[in-house]
């Protein structure tokens, strides 16, 4: 009998990391990844010491293309048998589009474009001998909409949900479903979490905790759901959306970027 494991990207913080102790309370092996020296061994042990599952850990940055063929060879060396993928790491924005380096959009595209789209393509005939399979694709509720400081967030996050709706139906015949989570604003970390609290009242009123988002969008991957908006409030959202008239949506989302403080 196969021992399966699930492989998660950016899973030492923030939402990863509680995808990472969702799937642990579901009693699932993990295979995760993140950037070395991030907490990464010490969530491991974690997990091992609380839930008697096996967990491996794979310190690497997507941000660098050769990681993903070092994760690829390892999981394929050690006959680790991958039944979930969850494209979790990401690069978030850091502001107006010329205030950004060539290297920082570069390595936003690379984390939140490239590694997904290669890792899948990876590990996609281990997938395909461990069915019925599921990848879970981490996108933003900013893929929607239009937001100034979110402009090559937005569009790699858009790219995201675009391949993996295209994606799903290619993969459908093999048994592997293709799900692609929306989250709003998550308070993953100190910085966001003040963020959120000095936006309006309706927005503050859409942030998820991570663990709340984690289990939503567990659940809805593996009843095989194309896609997943966490949250009422972020439902609500995407209905506003195409009703208010243009001038009146750019109006309130200007105001809530004009809150959101630079990044250092």
């Amino acid at each position: 009998m196969k021992n399966f494991y699930t492989l998660i990207t950016g899973a030492s913080r923030g939402f990863g990391k509680a995808m990472a102790l969702e799937f642990a309370h579901r009693k699932m092996n993990l295979v995760l990844v993140a950037l070395p020296n991030s907490g990464l061994n010490e969530l491991s042990n974690f997990i091992k010491n609380n839930f008697n599952i096996d967990v491996v850990c794979l310190e690497a940055d997507l941000s660098i293309t050769d990681s993903y063929y070092i994760i690829a060879d390892y999981i394929k060396d050690n006959n680790i048998q991958i039944k979930y993928l969850v494209n979790n790491a990401g690069v978030l924005s850091r502001g107006y589009f010329d205030e950004l380096t060539d290297l920082f959009i570069l390595k936003q595209i690379e984390v939140n474009v490239t590694a997904p789209t290669l890792l899948i393509r990876l590990l996609l005939k281990n997938l395909k001998s461990n069915t019925p399979a599921g990848i879970l694709n981490v996108s933003s509720m900013a893929s929607f909409f239009a937001l100034p400081k979110k402009q090559v967030y937005g569009g790699t996050k858009a790219y995201l949900l675009s391949f993996s709706k295209s994606l799903r139906k290619e993969l459908k015949k093999d048994n592997i479903s293709v799900t692609t989570v929306c989250p709003g604003g998550l308070n993953t970390t100190t910085r966001l979490c003040y963020q959120n609290r000095i936006c309006s009242w309706i927005t503050q009123k859409s942030v998820l905790s991570p663990e709340v988002a984690a289990k939503i969008s567990i659940d809805g991957m593996l009843e095989g759901k194309k896609l997943i908006i966490p949250g009422l409030v972020n439902k609500c959202f995407m209905i506003v959306d195409k009703i208010l008239p243009e001038f009146i949506k750019d109006k309130l989302t200007n105001n809530e970027i004009k809150k959101i403080p630079a990044a250092a």
